[in-house]
């Protein structure tokens, strides 16, 4: 088949489809680091809007606090007030910048025409998953990691100290929760067809989840209505079970937190294997 009719072809499928067996094996390794590379450079272009922004954002949450309430509420769960609130607004800086990295791409992709560059290469629906997926959760994590180095640079000009208690609710709650908000952001960028729609969700979902989600207070403080509401917001159990390990302190059960995210990681990989599959509002 000549070169043209390949073209044709693609554009019918959206990319996704390759005639006969892909020279590149059962997974296009290179398109897919190709693809989740440009993502990171994407944003360390504009690291002051992508990153340095949101750490100085969450740094004056933790200073405003600290400061304006930190005398008057010195404990929080048996822990003093900064330490309490320094590892949710770490995974809070996490969860925001993951799911604007991945939708922002989309969305803009889309607007400026530029996602068929995206579709058109021979990348399977999965590698535009993963790749996308991969990219967004990296600015997650690096504006939390940033965010707790300075954190912990003004904790201890104040007196206070971040520790690790376990390693692993560190690691596998912040990872888990990049992952399943840059889906999230996926999924967003994919249905919205304007930044007017993007705005609302992050606006009515995402910024309402990561807010009230025990962040700034504990839950046990919260009347039980809105305390079994807290409940079933997965936000608060990758805050709580990712602020255990610095605290050794959990509210909930982390192995609840574990199987939760382990559900959605499952179920939002499917939604955005079908929404790239499928071409839904990206073929258009």
């Amino acid at each position: 088949m000549d070169g043209a009719s390949d073209i044709a072809a693609q554009q019918k499928t959206g990319g996704q489809a390759v005639f006969g067996a892909r020279r590149f094996g059962a997974v296009n390794w290179l398109g897919l680091w190709t693809l989740y590379v440009k993502e990171v450079r994407r944003f360390l272009k504009v690291i002051t809007q992508t990153v340095i922004a949101p750490v100085v954002s969450t740094l004056l949450f933790l200073v405003v606090f600290t400061q304006a309430f930190g005398a008057s509420r010195p404990t929080v769960a048996d822990v003093p007030f900064v330490e309490f609130l320094a590892p949710g607004l770490m995974m809070m800086a996490v969860l925001t910048n993951a799911f604007a990295n991945s939708s922002s791409s989309i969305l803009i992709g889309k607007v400026q025409g530029a996602i068929v560059d995206v579709l058109m290469p021979p990348l399977s629906a999965a590698e535009l998953t993963v790749a996308f997926v991969a990219g967004a959760a990296t600015r997650g994590l690096l504006v939390g990691f940033i965010t707790g180095v300075t954190a912990a640079g003004f904790m201890a000009a104040t007196g206070a100290e971040m520790r690790i208690e376990a390693l692993w609710p560190i690691v596998y709650f912040s990872l888990a929760a990049a992952v399943i908000f840059a889906m999230l952001g996926v999924i967003g960028g994919v249905w919205a067809e304007k930044f007017d729609n993007l705005a609302a969700v992050t606006n009515f979902v995402i910024t309402p989840l990561t807010f009230l989600s025990g962040t700034f207070y504990s839950i046990e403080r919260l009347p039980d209505p809105f305390r079994l509401a807290s409940q079933f917001n997965p936000v608060f159990y990758f805050i709580d079970g990712f602020r255990s390990g610095f605290t050794g302190v959990a509210e909930s059960n982390l192995l609840i937190g574990v199987s939760m995210s382990l559900a959605l990681m499952t179920g939002l990989a499917a939604w955005c294997y079908f929404l790239f599959r499928s071409g839904y509002n990206l073929k258009d």
